[in-house]
């Protein structure tokens, strides 16, 4: 039903330079507080990145690693697409400086004909509900820079002092809030589906751009909380195709896919401590190797490219996944 996927020893740059390209099929990128469209051309290489949680060095490494960054964290990439599925805030304490580095690279890579994609997860989300729980003592520091609190306001009233500066900057309408707004729940990069937890047939009958355009609404400030994320088994909460994953579990997935057109979905959300995964096929991959500190796990990235996916680990290469 699964298979780790187990890579062998090889040169880092080689595998860079063997698969970095000139041509570029990648759109402009959407313009002011609003996600972007559910579909996009698909790219000769695309890298995707797991959950981060708040540990720079772990983004630097694996930015490094995909080959989109130097060690000034400058583009690189040329037309390089990257993709990261979500849960970059949480259980660390480095997460201004995580998303303000992928809010700066995005351009770089634009002009150099590349693209840089961040999803929601469900730890972006649960910030602008105020569920705090799996916030730091450094991650309510960290932001007190970021926003000048208002003593009079009063939402911030029921919170203490050392709160406030973190929610003001994540409520809906609050500036990371804001840029959050700009991230897409679902991506669909040619036949590739990139979600935070799994796409279920609920979920496409609901409406896939719809649930980008309302929680982008929601985010900014100028809508409602929307009802599809009540739900335990939204798209960023869903482990159906991530954990104890059955022949059922890979027929819906089938159906899903078929829906959407798409050869395969790229998750996070579920920690795999083997390293990514895959499951059903190879039709869906699971990108959460638990990289960050509070995990422990190492540095893993899933490349996808026209000759086949593969792992990539620091100072080793991947093997292709009909290996």
């Amino acid at each position: 039903m699964h298979r780790q996927i187990t890579p062998t020893i090889s040169r880092l740059s080689v595998v860079i330079v063997c698969f970095l390209v000139v041509a570029s099929t990648a759109t402009p990128p959407p313009t002011g507080l609003s996600a972007g469209p559910l579909y996009e051309a698909g790219a000769p290489r695309i890298v995707a990145i797991g959950d981060l949680h708040g540990d720079l060095d772990a983004a630097r490494r694996a930015l490094r690693l995909a080959g989109a960054i130097d060690e000034s964290d400058r583009w690189i990439g040329d037309d390089l697409v990257i993709v990261q599925t979500g849960d970059i805030l949480d259980r660390g304490d480095d997460e201004q400086a995580i998303l303000d580095l992928f809010d700066r690279i995005e351009p770089e890579a634009v002009e150099a004909g590349g693209r840089v994609y961040v999803l929601n997860g469900n730890h972006e989300l649960m910030n602008a509900e105020l569920d705090l729980r799996y916030v730091t003592a450094g991650g309510y520091e960290d932001f007190q820079d970021a926003v000048s609190v208002d003593p009079d306001d009063p939402e911030l009233a029921a919170y203490d002092d050392s709160l406030r500066a973190r929610v003001m900057a994540f409520r809906p309408g609050g500036v990371y809030a804001r840029q959050l707004s700009r991230y897409n729940v679902v991506l669909i990069l040619g036949g590739n589906v990139f979600v935070h937890g799994g796409i279920l047939p609920k979920h496409v009958d609901y409406g896939l751009e719809r649930l980008n355009a309302e929680v982008s609404m929601w985010l900014n400030g100028d809508g409602e909380h929307p009802p599809l994320l009540e739900e335990r088994e939204s798209p960023v909460w869903a482990r159906r195709y991530s954990r104890d994953v059955d022949d059922d579990d890979c027929e819906t997935l089938a159906d899903v896919l078929e829906s959407l057109s798409a050869e395969r979905m790229i998750v996070g959300h579920t920690v795999q401590s083997n390293g990514v995964t895959t499951y059903c096929n190879d039709r869906v991959w699971c990108i959460d190797v638990g990289m960050s500190t509070y995990y422990g796990g190492d540095i893993a990235v899933l490349e996808i490219t026209d000759d086949g996916l593969r792992v990539l680990t620091e100072a080793v290469t991947p093997v292709d996944s009909s290996e």
